[in-house]
């Protein structure tokens, strides 16, 4: 069997568990949702001022909630004691990384269509001038995302790690995948002086190296579990 098929029989195997238990998405949703209120309120009423904020709104709410998503991903298979399973299958375990990174992308994406609903109900978030730019920026931002929390998510099911273990290794490796999302949709919604393509450069870099990095150094990391 190919790695990429490798990689998909993993992909629809966590897809399969997400679709019956909706554990990370059940979990994510709120929180995302909660995370927009609670920024909107502390930015007050001010229409202008919260139009201005909503692309930082937006990446901040599905950085939080893929944080959560990422932990209760992986913890499915800590309860089952599936993890030793994924040691000693006979498969590349690069395709275990690439095929969770598959999986988390998918749900990640699930929680991005609803947070720009919310996002644009609430703040006035327009889908912009050049909607691909937000499709790319959402998918690319996204496809990093995954890559992060699918390389670290095993470190933070380790009996020795604690609960904060997680947020401490994904935020800030994520703060460029921010950045750039942030910018790259605020060029989208049309803001002056700001262009895209810089932006969804350094989104494509990123997720060229940290997939790269996880395929090589995941099975390090999982057999270290």
């Amino acid at each position: 069997m190919t790695l990429a098929r490798q990689a998909l029989a993993v992909g629809k195997k966590d897809l399969t568990i997400e679709v019956r238990a909706h554990r990370s998405t059940g979990a994510a949703v709120p929180f995302a949702g909660t995370v927009l209120l609670s920024f909107g309120l502390a930015l007050g009423p001010g229409r202008a001022l919260l139009q201005e904020a909503a692309p930082g709104l937006l990446w901040l709410a599905v950085l939080f909630g893929s944080v959560l998503a990422f932990r209760q991903g992986y913890r499915i298979e800590a309860e089952d004691d599936a993890t030793e399973g994924l040691v000693i299958a006979p498969i590349d375990k690069a395709a275990v990384f690439l095929g969770k990174a598959v999986a988390v992308a998918i749900e990640l994406l699930a929680l991005e269509s609803i947070v720009l609903v919310i996002s644009s109900a609430l703040f006035g978030l327009s889908f912009g001038e050049e909607p691909f730019v937000l499709v790319a920026a959402l998918v690319l931002g996204t496809i990093g995302l995954s890559a992060i929390g699918s390389l670290f998510g095993v470190l933070a099911e380790s009996p020795r790690a604690g609960e904060g273990l997680l947020p401490l290794l994904v935020l800030p490796l994520a703060t460029p995948v921010l950045l750039a999302g942030v910018r790259a949709t605020a060029a989208a919604a049309g803001e002056p002086g700001v262009h895209a393509g810089s932006w969804l450069g350094l989104l494509a870099a990123f997720d060229i190296s940290f997939l790269s990095i996880g395929t090589l150094v995941y099975e390090h990391l999982l057999e270290e579990q």
